[in-house]
């Protein structure tokens, strides 16, 4: 199992599973009041068997790990490098290690600009599901809920 899950990091992540994710976007402030761009990242439910809750984290620690390595909430934030392509003021594609494929994202034009003014946006991997039709209040309850449980990984991205 070793092997498997070495060669599937090596790999990068597929179209399948990157069409698959939800994303949410916003600017918000970290622990020491510094704004920040900040993109989460998280896999539906499951409509099959196959999609278990174990089988969901390890798609976002493989997707985690493709990004270069992210950290638990209680570690330093590591850099990521260069994953975010500013493809215009509404579009941006993040990009994996290993993979010839990115996610392309929706985000709004200050979510854009910021991350443009500041060269860096923190990406957040959710290992929970998350139905891509959450509201604000159901990300900010997956939030809370994540960073108590240790349940987000955390990495800066900086644009290309």
């Amino acid at each position: 199992m070793l092997t498997a899950c070495t060669l599937l990091a090596a790999a990068g992540p597929g179209p399948s599973l990157l069409a698959a994710l939800g994303a949410w976007t916003w600017l918000g402030i970290d622990p020491a009041d510094t704004d920040h761009a900040h993109l989460l990242l998280a896999h539906p439910p499951g409509p099959t068997g196959h999609d278990t809750a174990q089988a969901i984290e390890f798609r976002m620690r493989h997707l985690a790990a493709s990004l270069g390595g992210l950290a638990e909430p209680q570690d330093s934030v590591p850099d990521l490098g260069e994953r975010l392509l500013i493809v215009d003021a509404t579009t941006v594609l993040l990009r994996f290690r290993g993979s010839r494929f990115g996610a392309r994202l929706p985000v709004r034009p200050g979510w854009t600009r910021h991350v443009r003014d500041h060269g860096q946006a923190v990406v957040v991997i959710g290992l929970d599901p998350l139905p891509r039709s959450a509201d604000l209040p159901r990300v900010d309850a997956y939030l809370d809920a994540g960073l108590a449980s240790g349940r987000l990984l955390f990495g800066l991205a900086r644009p290309a």
